[in-house]
């Protein structure tokens, strides 16, 4: 997005995006100073970073994510209804009418509390800043139906945003994005947008015919998206359910994606996005590229800034680990992205291939492009039928593809057991296990799951990067093949 317009090309090709465009449980944060009901859905202890370049979110112990909001809560509610006045006072007797107008009352240790009932979007706040000890939430009331914000242009667009936490809100029906954060267009400044937490939304049925995405993140830095419903995001299919251009620092954990067909993605990650974690999502349909690490973005809109004296990538250190990825036309992309790790997810029935190594952003005049290289596809667990794949895995022109590195992945090719074996491999596989049914607990019924008479249990390789499982257990040394520790 460029200019206060929404871009519109699809994921393959180069446009506008990211510019400074005009689960687990569900639970609120507390009441003023912790009086109400809920708490965090994300607590525990910190594992995030500094949005300046310090280590970023991640799972902490075996599972438990920490993040800023954790043993925080609100000093001061402003609410918002749909009887309400924006010449109110935001109190539960005054309240505002909109979100836009308590948004611009909001100060460090603010609630916004939305209360139920439908709301109409392209709500706009520029430098709202909580700080690290007092947040700024911005969702439904504690223990109430989630408030839809429906139709506009966008339902909420945040620029330069700090320690801000959205949550408990439905989304719908916006011809551009459902939720857009950006820096503003200040792309080399790492602390102009950072520390943001999404969680708990629904974000659904976005877009009107172009690239448009539900949740739009472009010069964003140290951020989570957890416990969250992405569906339908993209009109004419050609949208992402998460977006980044340049955004760094984040974990996306604990959601679920849902019928993101056509040329989307379920998330994408791309315009010099680093060091972003994917982890315990369950994606079904995901579009032509369930997980795309990387893309292709126009020069202008990197973050940082490209260099002329050193190599750029469109991704670097991109994870997707534990995730559960059914049906879409591949599960995974590692376009241009260098660095990037898939490891023990389970793939099941991709429609036309397992993975694509690809490089859509090549060197150009004074900018010098890194191919895809030095990608690791470790302890994936892949069941899939051969009779619908063009090939198992899809290399383009311009990779270092002979970089990458395959170990410890089970392959099963459920029609033809004989053919699970890929033969298309650009480098050689170590310890694959191949023709091995892995005995899901029931596949017919969505439980893929094992158990430890599989081939899977106990075969994979150990990674530092494991922590638990997607169902939360602990991954086992050595870990099991796929998003499932045997059990």
């Amino acid at each position: 997005m460029s200019g206060g317009a929404a871009g519109a090309s699809s994921s393959g090709g180069r446009s506008g995006e990211g510019g400074n465009t005009s689960r687990g449980g569900r639970s609120n944060a507390g009441g003023v100073d912790g009086s109400g009901a809920g708490g965090s859905a994300s607590g525990g202890a910190s594992a995030g970073g500094s949005a300046s370049g310090g280590q970023g979110p991640g799972p902490s112990a075996c599972g438990e994510i920490g993040t800023f909001e954790a043993s925080k809560s609100p000093t001061r509610e402003l609410h918002v209804a749909t009887n309400g006045n924006d010449n109110g006072d935001g109190s539960a007797a005054r309240p505002f009418a909109t979100i836009e107008r308590a948004l611009e009352a909001a100060t460090p240790g603010t609630a916004v509390r939305v209360h139920p009932g439908t709301y109409p979007g392209d709500s706009y706040a520029e430098d709202l800043a909580g700080t690290q000890a007092a947040p700024i939430w911005i969702g439904g009331m504690p223990g109430a139906a989630r408030p839809v914000i429906a139709g506009g242009s966008q339902a909420l667009h945040l620029v330069k945003a700090r320690f801000v936490i959205l949550h408990d809100l439905q989304i719908s029906g916006q011809s551009a994005n459902g939720i857009n954060v950006d820096d503003g267009g200040e792309y080399d400044a790492a602390e102009a947008a950072h520390s943001v937490i999404f969680r708990d939304l629904s974000i659904h049925d976005v877009g009107a015919g172009g690239n448009q995405d539900c949740l739009k993140l472009s010069g964003l830095n140290a951020y989570y998206v957890l416990d969250s419903d992405f569906a339908r995001c993209g009109g004419g299919d050609s949208g992402s359910a998460i977006d980044h251009v340049g955004c760094h620092d984040g974990l996306i954990a604990r959601n679920r994606f849902d019928n993101l067909t056509g040329g989307g993605n379920a998330v994408q990650c791309k315009g010099g996005s680093r060091n972003i974690e994917i982890r315990w999502n369950r994606i079904r349909n995901g579009g032509q590229r369930a997980v795309n690490m990387g893309g292709s973005t126009g020069f202008e809109f990197f973050r940082p800034s490209l260099s002329t004296s050193e190599d750029n990538a469109e991704a670097r250190d991109i994870r997707v680990i534990a995730n559960l990825i059914q049906g879409g036309v591949a599960a995974l992309g590692f376009v241009g992205c260098v660095d990037c790790l898939a490891a023990n997810n389970t793939i099941i029935n991709p429609e036309n291939w397992v993975l694509r190594i690809l490089q859509e952003t090549t060197s150009e005049g004074e900018y010098t492009f890194l191919p895809a290289q030095d990608g690791r596809f470790i302890n994936n667990l892949i069941y899939f039928a051969r009779a619908e794949l063009s090939t198992t895995i899809n290399v383009g022109a311009n990779t270092s593809a002979s970089s990458f590195t395959f170990q410890n992945n089970l392959w099963f090719a459920h029609d033809q057991p004989n053919r699970s074996t890929p033969t298309d491999f650009p480098a050689a596989e170590r310890g694959g296990i191949y023709a091995q049914d892995p005995g899901f607990a029931d596949a017919a019924d969505g439980d893929f799951s094992i158990a430890a008479a599989s081939p899977a249990s106990g075969a994979g390789a150990v990674l530092p990067e494991l922590s638990a499982d997607l169902a939360g257990n602990c991954y086992a040394d050595p870990p099991s093949v796929g998003a499932f520790e045997a059990r």
